[in-house]
């Protein structure tokens, strides 16, 4: 089905005022559906996004499909086993300006792997951020102590690919990594310092461990870079183990019976 004209001409109105040559400026189609990247879900890479699109018919084409993968097979049974209620499910699109990243990637409030709530942790990769998310690239990782600011710990890897734009038909491709810039750090001290400034201030915005996209735009000097914020959502591995657990301990697991049934009389 086409996209009703009222709508369709929103859409191009607000896309004219956001581009700087009208029908030119390449922007990212998101998805951001209600219950998504809640407290209690992540519906990361089960709805669709869009990259590097270009013009105002191409827009209208990803505004509709990222509309429409809200019923994937992926998204459905993501919400089926989360028993979400279908009749408030619905999809908005975020349409951002997209920045051509020299370096891209993740930051989290709290180690992903240990739940230390006192580190930030980095991870980068060259180009677009899509290819660490996708799982394409093992990116470089910092651990950053919250407080301080202090590097702990620094894995570089080997980052042999990296998501690019196509400037002339629109979308994104893989090329690869020079071989000087392979297992070259894609952050400097400098940009992590900025990184951590940033988290910190997410986290105290929000009030909790906080899932961090940035990414850094081409054309800038190894000490001039530029941070940008992409999105913030709440962290959910750590926060979904520390809930409360359904009963309370008892010294002896018979004794959650008996508790059981003296509910049951009462």
């Amino acid at each position: 089905m086409p996209i009703p004209a009222a709508i369709a001409k929103e859409i191009r109105s607000s896309y004219q005022s956001l581009a700087v040559d009208a029908g030119s400026m390449p922007v990212a189609v998101r998805s951001s559906a209600t219950c998504e990247d809640s407290e209690t879900a992540s519906f990361a890479g089960l709805q669709d996004t869009y990259l590097w699109v270009l013009g105002e018919e191409q827009l209208l084409d990803q505004v509709r499909a990222c509309w429409a993968s809200l019923y994937n097979s992926e998204s459905i049974t993501y919400r089926q086993r989360l028993d979400l209620p279908e009749d408030q499910i619905a999809m908005a699109v975020v349409v951002q300006e997209m920045v051509d990243a020299v370096c891209a990637g993740v930051m989290f409030t709290r180690s992903p792997t240990t739940g230390d709530k006192s580190v930030i942790v980095i991870e980068a990769s060259w180009g677009l951020g899509s290819s660490l998310v996708s799982g394409e690239v093992t990116p470089d990782r910092f651990v950053v102590n919250k407080v301080t600011g202090e590097i702990n710990r620094r894995d570089i890897s080997e980052k042999a690919l990296e998501t690019v734009p196509n400037p002339t038909s629109g979308g994104v491709r893989e090329r690869p990594v020079r071989e000087e810039r392979r297992h070259a750090p894609c952050l400097a001290d400098e940009s992590i310092s900025q990184l951590w400034r940033i988290a910190r201030k997410v986290e105290k915005h929000y009030g909790s461990p906080q899932d961090i996209e940035w990414a850094i735009p081409r054309g800038r000097g190894q000490q001039e870079q530029i941070v940008y914020l992409l999105q913030s959502r709440p962290e959910t591995v750590w926060a979904g183990r520390e809930k409360e657990p359904a009963a309370k301990p008892t010294p002896k697991a018979f004794d959650h019976v008996l508790n059981l049934m003296g509910t049951r009389k009462s």
